[in-house]
């Protein structure tokens, strides 16, 4: 059984910073794809960042140049490094892991997700 729990979440003001963590227990030898999500209040659940692992990562648009996604296997922990925070990225944040086989998904878990808040 794979748990994931994330921290760092909280409230900050526009143009700063928060670094959120996803720690794994459990087994998870064969993940090979590491997500953050977001989703704000009436709005659908949306990838924000991926690091598969080979250590190749994507970003939404919307996020490419303030966000950088990284992880640490000793520590089976992913990250979220968030700058120049605005309040449109205002949002529970998830951490997501996923196990593919020959194309197929066949371990998902996610995280009970983080509130991010950027108010002044």
């Amino acid at each position: 059984q794979v748990q994931l729990v994330e921290s760092g979440g909280g409230l900050v003001q526009p143009g700063g910073s928060l670094r959120l963590s996803c720690a794994a227990s459990g087994s998870i030898f064969d993940i090979n794809a590491r997500y953050w999500y977001r989703q704000a209040p009436g709005k659908q659940r949306d990838v924000v960042a991926t690091i598969t692992s080979d250590g190749s990562t994507n970003y939404a648009d919307s996020v490419k140049g303030r966000f950088t996604i990284s992880r640490d296997n000793a520590k089976n922990t992913v990250y979220l490094q968030m700058n120049s925070l605005k309040p449109e990225d205002t949002a529970v944040y998830y951490c997501n892991m996923r196990s593919y086989y020959n194309g197929a998904l066949v371990r998902d878990y996610w995280g009970q997700g983080t509130q991010v808040t950027v108010s002044a």
